[in-house]
Formats: C-alpha cells, sequence, structure tokens
C-alpha cells in the first residue's frame, strides 16, 4: 500500500454507486481516511448510513446543512486527492460546463489543481458514447482531470457496451497512484 491519504470520495446518482461503496470500503481497509459526499440522486441507490458506516465519518449531500457552509472549500483543503466515482453524464457534463449546483460540482469548481482529481464514469453505452459526453470527458482531461476509463459489457439496462463503471480494484489503484 501507498502512503495514507485523505481521500474526497463523491458519488453521483447511477445504479453503480453499490461498486463504489466497495471502492470506499477497500480504501478504508488499507489504511486512508475517506470522506464521502454525494449528490441528491446518489441517495436514491445508496442511503446516507451505509456510507457513515463505511467511512465512519458523516456524509455530505448538501452545502448548506453543516455548521459553516464552506465545506466546498473546507473538504478541498482537506483532500490529498478526489475521486468522483461513479460519474454520470449529467455530472460530468456539469462539471465541465463549470455549473456548480450541488455539493459535487461545487467541489469540482474549488478544487485545487495541484492535487490529483480523479472521475470514474459510469452509464449506459449510449450517454458514453454521445459526443457532448466525450467533448465533455476531452474538456476534463485537459484540465489535468485522470479519467479512469469505463469498462465493457452487460450493463444493468440490459445493453452491451463501454460505459461500466471501473472495478473496484481499478479505482482504488488510481486514487493510491494519484
Amino acid at each position: 500500500m501507498s502512503k495514507s491519504k485523505n481521500i474526497l470520495f463523491q458519488l453521483s446518482g447511477s445504479i453503480a454507486c453499490y461498486k463504489a461503496c466497495s471502492a470506499i470500503s477497500k480504501l478504508v481497509q488499507r489504511g486512508h481516511e475517506v470522506k464521502a459526499v454525494c449528490t441528491p440522486a446518489a441517495l436514491k441507490f445508496i442511503g446516507e448510513a451505509t456510507l457513515e458506516g463505511l467511512t465512519r465519518k458523516p456524509v455530505y449531500c448538501d452545502m448548506f446543512e453543516r455548521k459553516t457552509g464552506l465545506e466546498h472549500i473546507s473538504l478541498n483543503k482537506w483532500a490529498d486527492v478526489s475521486v468522483v466515482c461513479p460519474a454520470t453524464a449529467d455530472v460530468i457534463s456539469k462539471m465541465a460546463a463549470g455549473i456548480g449546483d450541488d455539493c459535487v460540482t461545487t467541489l469540482f469548481l474549488s478544487h485545487d489543481f495541484k492535487k490529483p482529481f480523479l472521475v470514474a464514469p459510469a452509464m449506459n453505452v449510449n450517454m458514453w458514447n454521445h459526443p457532448a459526453t466525450r467533448r465533455s470527458v476531452e474538456t476534463l482531461r485537459q484540465w489535468g482531470v485522470k479519467i479512469i476509463e469505463p469498462g465493457a459489457g452487460y450493463q444493468a439496462c440490459g445493453d452491451e457496451g463501454r460505459g461500466r463503471l471501473s472495478e473496484p480494484e481499478e479505482i482504488v489503484s488510481a486514487a493510491e497512484a494519484a
């Protein structure tokens, strides 16, 4: 294992949240401090109690529910590396367009690019191949974001192709290497 890191793990609304939970668990087991942030849509797939149980820390879902109201700054200062996993087409496009309308996208806008920022996409094959998504991914790459490439195979909707979230071990390896 690499040196212990503070990892800001951000989840957006995808069925792949269950795989993200596995990656969070593995990171904690390997000695990393992990704080979870999620979009409201992510909470439709997994609950706050799951994330709190895995990280042993409060979960951030609402920018105004905590005491300071400046978590989008303090969390970025705390983190050694930021990971958005799963990253939906919606969140990727918002990040590339500079839209900050939830905790995850606002954290991206206040990110210090001297620190690594990783994005692990998860979406339907047609969404992954859509020109808007492709353009947004390329924009993020140009800004220095590392994309953890999605896998190919059977998808929850029944389609097959590229867009599946990378396996938890790949996500853990990428976070540790960052």
